[in-house]
């Protein structure tokens, strides 16, 4: 059974940038769509970004676009989100998450119920 592994949290001051890694294991990488969300202190989950296998479909959140960059790295395993000029709203626990996807290359979900399998979350602070 795949398993996700997130990585790249961390304490970082208003402005400053993080890389969050999610590296899948198994060998399927390639058949699947990946997205990160997130949780706030009181909030429910939320989308922030997904990318389609083939990296050819890309979706954000509004709240994201223009700071976050979304990338996947298929011989790797490995998806990332670049986080620029984060602010403190940014505070919250980052999950990955992906779909098996046998259907178009460019199918990509943004709905957490559309995913599969979620790994167990880094924590991101962001400091005023």
């Amino acid at each position: 059974q795949v398993q996700l592994q997130e990585s790249g949290g961390g304490l970082v001051q208003a402005g400053g940038s993080l890389r969050l890694s999610c590296v899948a294991s198994g060998r399927t990488f390639t058949t699947y769509a990946m997205g990160w969300f997130r949780q706030g202190p009181g909030k429910e989950r939320e989308f922030v970004a997904a990318i389609s296998r083939n990296g050819g479909s890309i979706y954000y959140t509004d709240s994201v676009k223009g700071r976050f960059t979304i990338s996947r790295d298929n011989a790797k395993n490995t998806v990332y989100l670049q986080m620029n000029s984060l602010k403190p709203e940014d505070t919250a626990l980052y999950y990955c998450a992906l779909r098996t996807s046998f259907g178009t290359v460019y199918y990509t979900p943004v709905e957490s119920h559309e995913y599969d399998r979620w790994g167990q979350g880094t924590q991101v602070t962001v400091s005023p």
